[in-house]
């Protein structure tokens, strides 16, 4: 029998009610991130408004990428009117197949949008492998 409901879902629905869409102090929601393929390129870009570039660290190892980031907490005085925004340290992880090459990422922050491009693994790109006719040998590919 399928399961209809998913309960890991309505526990993500009920923190979000109670903690709102920013989370807590000691635990801030992930950073949002969209990715897809670009021609030979995996493009990554993850929302981190506010955030100084320095307080930005991009680690790799293996094939998972660590994004970590601070938004160090402020002091506005006693008379806070309003403190929605996120503060603390961010992280996210992403794992990454043997296809892409990321010895050579590269990485770019602009108005608050860290962009991170990883290349495809040359073994990964679509290759034509010639056919012969009429022999027993096989035949060779060509990159």
């Amino acid at each position: 029998m399928m399961m209809r409901t998913d309960p890991f879902r309505e526990v993500e629905r009920l923190s979000r009610e109670i903690f709102g869409a920013t989370g807590t102090t000691a635990r801030p929601v992930m950073m949002p991130m969209d990715a897809w393929r670009d021609g030979d390129t995996f493009r990554v870009e993850l929302d981190l408004p506010g955030i100084d570039p320095d307080n930005i660290d991009l680690d790799v190892e293996n094939n998972v990428v660590t994004v970590k980031a601070e938004r160090p907490a402020t002091d506005h005085g006693e008379s806070s009117v309003a403190a929605e925004r996120p503060r603390g340290t961010f992280s996210r992880q992403l794992v990454l197949g043997d296809n892409l090459d990321t010895s050579n990422i590269t990485a770019n922050y602009d108005a608050g949008v860290l962009t991170l491009s990883i290349p495809v693994a040359e073994s990964a790109k679509p290759r034509k492998i010639a056919i012969n006719s009429g022999s027993a040998e096989p035949a060779a590919i060509s990159a």
